[in-house]
């Protein structure tokens, strides 16, 4: 069952994370700060960020998910892996899987996958998210780094922290969107009134800047009865790494991507699937088509891309003849 702890802050000044981590040493501030941004601890009833200074007289609210079961058992999955070393692989991921076990989803992830891929994985810190530096959503398709090595983990996230990691990501969204090229500024954060989904929102409010850099790619214009159905495919690259960020900013612009169940224009996207025929379901038009880092061990600058796979592809091809 879920935890729920209530504080009544009695100083001032200290930041939120190293506050409760010192009033409840059982948690650790890096899970802290873990909880802060799933929406999971507030102040006064409101979200904000770990660094939040605490004031005299605060509501510290935690809700703690219930313990989980550390036993994580490597499965024989089939992996696209697109580049190998000694410290990380680059692999291919479709739709449908999940990147690291979590409620509901305890088999079946690319973690699974990847330890009967490379067992010494198994002694790595945190084997729920043995190797994982980065994510993808579970119906996004494409190209996720997973390090092999505790050092390789910690060179690769110092690369995204630091935004040196070039990702672009092909997207599929409604309506003709102008102009061609542009960038997206809008901070993100959880959703106070739906706690897994994530909403552009003030920075005073928990929103987190976030950038998203686009250029289209092509137009498409759909005969569907008499009012013809528009679409752009576009190149998305964020430039921060935020939450389901491509699919929170071009819904918040007005053009929420083709499929998406969550910030999709319901009658849009009924309409996208079913009235206009388009062969995709149950998946965001959404996929990781490249992505360039610094190698762990020689700091040598890679670049990898994976084409579109067979179902998006059948999307943009009936596009093009109707």
């Amino acid at each position: 069952m879920e935890r729920v702890i209530a504080l009544l802050a009695t100083e001032r000044g200290q930041r939120l994370d190293k506050y409760i981590a010192q009033r409840i040493p059982e948690l650790s501030r890096s899970l802290v700060q873990r909880l802060i941004s799933k929406g999971l601890i507030t102040v006064n009833g409101q979200m904000v960020k770990a660094s939040h200074k605490v004031e005299v007289g605060d509501a510290i609210v935690l809700c703690l998910p219930p313990p989980e079961t550390l036993e994580v058992h490597p499965e024989a999955i089939p992996l696209d892996i697109v580049y190998e070393d000694a410290d990380l692989l680059v692999v291919n991921k479709p739709a449908g899987m999940v990147v690291h076990p979590a409620c509901g989803h305890r088999t079946g992830t690319l973690v699974n996958a990847v330890l009967a891929h490379c067992p010494e994985m198994a002694d790595m810190e945190d084997i729920w998210r043995a190797g994982i530096v980065h994510r993808l959503d579970k119906e996004t398709s494409g190209l996720i780094i997973v390090a092999k090595n505790q050092a390789a983990r910690q060179h690769l996230q110092q690369q995204f922290k630091r935004r040196e990691v070039k990702k672009i990501y092909l997207a599929l969204v409604e309506g003709h969107l102008e102009p061609a090229q542009g960038l997206i500024e809008a901070p993100i954060g959880r959703d106070p009134r739906h706690r897994k989904r994530m909403a552009v929102m003030k920075e005073e409010r928990g929103g987190r800047e976030a950038r998203t850099a686009y250029r289209v790619v092509e137009y498409f214009s759909l005969q569907a009865g008499r009012t013809p159905r528009l679409y752009t495919l576009v190149e998305a690259r964020p430039v921060t790494g935020r939450t389901h960020q491509v699919r929170v900013h071009f819904a918040f612009i007005g053009h929420p991507l083709v499929g998406d169940p969550v910030y999709g224009s319901r009658k849009r996207r009924s309409a996208a699937i079913d009235g206009d025929g388009l062969p995709l379901s149950g998946r965001q038009f959404l996929h990781a088509q490249l992505l360039g880092f610094h190698l762990p061990h020689s700091n040598h600058y890679v670049e990898f891309r994976a084409e579109l796979p067979t179902d998006l592809r059948e999307v943009l091809e009936k596009l093009r003849t109707r």
